[in-house]
């Protein structure tokens, strides 16, 4: 049996949306784009919102929204997605990694405050595998050191923490629709804010430094950074599948948790108590992760490390942090972490199986 590390659900009603563009004759951000925005400002609470072509991009717009360039510095993660951290790269700031818990990886800022210094503008907090960060810590460290807050939230739509959506705690949060995300559009992002400002400077700053199409008067530097009809149609189906996504997601997690309850040497990633799981990724924690995935590839399972901690990312050395003794816990995730399969139409059979494979493997390691 093969089981892919993932599958996106599209089929023929998004196909049909896209037929629509085609029949409207409308294929650039138009109508299906508008609704599409209602319906996600709805969904998170925000105010206010526009596209970005990808999540990365979305997290540079955002950091430009806010002000962030050259000589700033942006507290993030050091584990996350590379993409976090070249947007502030991209930005033309310097990112500055943090460690994470080990429970469940989300930003620790028990000691953080040794990494603020008056270049420090900005935490870029980071909802980790579908659930959501302490967003009340870093809210009052913010406060603190007077910092801006941006959220990448791309793993977490229809994400809460005490009922209040991942993204809208700081000034801008950021989501992705790229094929794995809970929700897709191929490629794709979303800027939210509370902040009128800051949405008028998103408007110039995706736009070609203009708010409205067809001038060719560019009061600001901005630009070419919308998305197209034909993704957020698809985006309008996807969106009205979130329920059963959600359900079959979870389905899927209780169902691990179930055949792999006496499974000695394993534990699961676990969120915070108070914040949603829509599980992005089913995360185990064991020794010897790295054989397990090697075994798993055996039997045509596509296994998924955790996150390579940023300050070994060879890309990144420049930036200077590359003493493993300020992460331990981002380097016990990438050496102990697991992901396993979670996507919305994997069957219970492959459940079953994948699950059947690591007790085996487990049983040669007793």
């Amino acid at each position: 049996m093969k089981v892919p590390q993932f599958s996106p659900w599209i089929g023929e009603d998004e196909y049909k949306a896209i037929k629509a563009c085609f029949d409207a004759n409308w294929i650039t951000e138009g109508p299906k784009s508008k609704e599409f925005q209602e319906k996600l400002l709805e969904l998170i609470g925000a105010k206010y919102g526009v596209f970005a072509p990808n999540g990365t991009l979305a997290l540079y717009l955002g950091l430009k929204a806010l002000g962030i360039g050259a000589g700033d510095e942006v507290l993030v993660p050091d584990f996350t997605f590379i993409g976090s951290t070249t947007a502030i790269e991209m930005a033309g700031a310097r990112p500055v990694f943090i460690d994470v818990n080990r429970k469940n990886f989300q930003i620790d800022l028990s000691n953080a405050d040794k990494s603020v210094n008056k270049k420090t503008k900005a935490i870029m907090p980071v909802h980790i595998y579908g659930t959501a960060a302490d967003m009340g810590a870093v809210v009052k460290f913010a406060k603190q050191h007077k910092l801006l807050i941006i959220e990448d939230a791309a793993q977490a739509i229809g994400v809460h923490r005490n009922n209040k959506h991942a993204g809208t705690f700081g000034d801008v949060g950021t989501f992705s629709f790229f094929a794995d995300k809970t929700i897709t559009t191929g490629e794709g992002g979303f800027v939210v804010t509370d902040d009128e400002n800051i949405y008028n400077r998103l408007l110039y700053l995706r736009n070609q430094g203009r708010k409205d199409r067809g001038s060719f008067i560019h009061p600001e530097i901005g630009y070419n950074l919308r998305m197209t009809d034909l993704q957020n149609a698809i985006g309008l189906i996807q969106l009205a599948k979130l329920e059963e996504i959600k359900k079959r997601k979870n389905h899927i997690l209780h169902l691990y948790q179930e055949l792999l309850a006496n499974t000695p040497g394993i534990t699961f990633f676990k969120p915070d108590e108070g914040a949603d799981w829509i599980p992005f990724r089913v995360g185990l924690l064991l020794d010897h992760a790295s054989d397990l995935m090697d075994y798993l590839k055996k039997y045509e399972i596509e296994p998924r490390t955790f996150f390579y901690p940023l300050h070994r990312q060879p890309a990144l050395a420049r930036f200077g942090q590359n003493n493993d003794a300020d992460f331990p816990n981002a380097i016990f995730g990438y050496e102990h972490g697991v992901c396993l399969p979670t996507f919305p139409t994997l069957t219970d059979e492959q459940v079953n199986y994948v699950c059947e494979t690591i007790k085996r493997f487990q049983k040669g390691k007793d």
